[in-house]
């Protein structure tokens, strides 16, 4: 028999658009943006839907977004009876995996991740600080890159094998990444974004998410649950909230994390919410596993033709 995690995006999977079909033909759907509108004080079903793009794109509405948008679309797994043996998520997309494992409630979902992208935008000023995707290279080299410069810069991302994403200062993240050209980098790309997400710059934002998670009760995972921290099965409600604090600042173990629930035995990977950048990173991971994305009604019923 299979098992199946469900995995879910962060930030960058984001477009306008995404959620309008489910949330026009289904009244759970519905429901869920109303008691997100209630929480957060604005309606965020009118950015999604129509933008504009500008807006989507801050930071402390987009990680809302994203995680409405994965929960919306996982009540209509849920009611086709598809549910998960594991989940993770990528960066923003572990509060997803985390509601939909019946470990923090949605609305506080919703009010952690809105603060969380408030305080990720204030804590760097715009214009100092920087990401980059840097492909072609081994994570030890690029590793060695970082600690070779002169400022902050790490690897914030272990995507796949070849693709990793690194963060910090602009001046030395933009050194980093000549380095890695000159290192024989197929490609680096600059990433579209307001801070330098999971490097230490972001230790400001930890201090912040403490707080505000003692204040929040979790629960113990009603399925296996995967932290970005260490890439590892993580069942402790106390555990799950230390790697939260940590999340903001560590790297994104992803490839690690895909390799360990495969070798716990999950053999088919859904992923859940806008987009299809984890189902790319997954099969360049395996090639043995089964991959699919749903982000709408579309995807919903091609998943019943492919499984």
């Amino acid at each position: 028999m299979s098992k199946v995690a469900f995995v879910f995006p962060g930030q960058g999977s984001q477009y306008v658009g995404m959620g309008k079909d489910i949330f026009e033909q289904d009244n759970l759907v519905q429901e869920l943006y109303y008691q997100a509108q209630e929480v957060l004080g604005y309606d965020l079903s009118e950015i999604c839907f129509y933008g504009p793009e500008n807006r989507l794109l801050l930071t402390e509405i987009t990680q809302p977004a994203v995680l409405i948008t994965s929960l919306a679309v996982l009540k209509l797994l849920s009611r086709k009876g598809i549910e998960p043996n594991s989940v993770a998520g990528h960066s923003l997309g572990e509060y997803s995996a985390l509601a939909a494992a019946g470990s923090v409630e949605f609305q506080d979902a919703v009010s952690l991740v809105a603060r969380r992208g408030r305080w990720m935008t204030e804590a760097v000023e715009p214009g100092r600080g920087a990401m980059a995707a840097v492909l072609g290279l081994s994570a030890e080299r690029v590793e060695e890159l970082c600690a070779a410069a002169s400022g902050t810069v790490q690897i914030a991302n272990y995507n796949c094998p070849g693709q990793y994403v690194i963060s910090g200062d602009n001046e030395t993240v933009e050194a980093a990444a000549a380095a890695a050209k000159d290192s024989g980098a197929k490609k680096v790309v600059f990433l579209k974004v307001s801070g330098p997400f999971h490097s230490s710059l972001m230790a400001p934002v930890g201090f912040k998410l403490r707080d505000a998670l003692d204040k929040v009760r979790f629960q113990a995972p009603k399925c296996r649950f995967y932290a970005n921290v260490t890439g590892e099965y993580i069942d402790s409600s106390e555990q799950i909230k230390e790697l939260l604090v940590q999340q903001v600042q560590r790297p994104v173990r992803w490839e690690q994390t895909v390799k360990n629930m495969i070798a716990d035995g999950v053999d088919t990977f859904i992923e859940v919410g806008p987009g299809k950048v984890l189902s790319g990173l997954i099969r360049k991971i395996s090639r043995d596993v089964r991959v699919a994305n749903v982000e709408d009604w579309k995807s919903l019923q091609a998943l019943g033709e492919k499984f």
